[in-house]
């Protein structure tokens, strides 16, 4: 298939942040993001292209043990992600409208990006 299996990576941002990540193009099919702070966690189901017919599920963990008893799902009603991206898009060509991220935190992304695949040939962290 010519692309990459499994890539892994993990970044480190200002304030003791970190983000770990796995992606691969050939494991059975899952999406789950998990932010874990000191006091929780959140875990998102399907985060990046959520079924249009669907709810989305959003878990709020306290944290106050291993088996997740303080748990709560949250559900969000069904919607087209891609259609809201591009009606806000088209709006603000349209009406001038401004965007809700600006141009400037996909260039940062694309910067991060760029630093992880810098690091994979130098085999030493790189910075943004």
């Amino acid at each position: 298939m010519r692309t990459d299996r499994l890539a892994s990576g993990l970044a480190e941002f200002p304030g003791g942040r970190h983000l770990a990540f796995t992606c691969a193009t050939q494991l059975v099919p899952t999406q789950r993001v998990q932010i874990v702070g000191t006091r929780g966690r959140l875990e998102i189901q399907v985060p990046f292209n959520p079924r249009r017919d669907q709810p989305t599920r959003i878990m709020v963990d306290d944290g106050r043990d291993l088996i997740g008893s303080g748990a709560e799902t949250e559900e969000f009603l069904p919607a087209d992600q891609y259609q809201h991206q591009g009606d806000a898009f088209s709006r603000a060509v349209l009406d001038g409208n401004s965007l809700e991220f600006p141009m400037a935190d996909a260039i940062m992304n694309m910067r991060v990006l760029d630093a992880l695949f810098r690091s994979e040939k130098s085999g030493i962290w790189e910075a943004v």
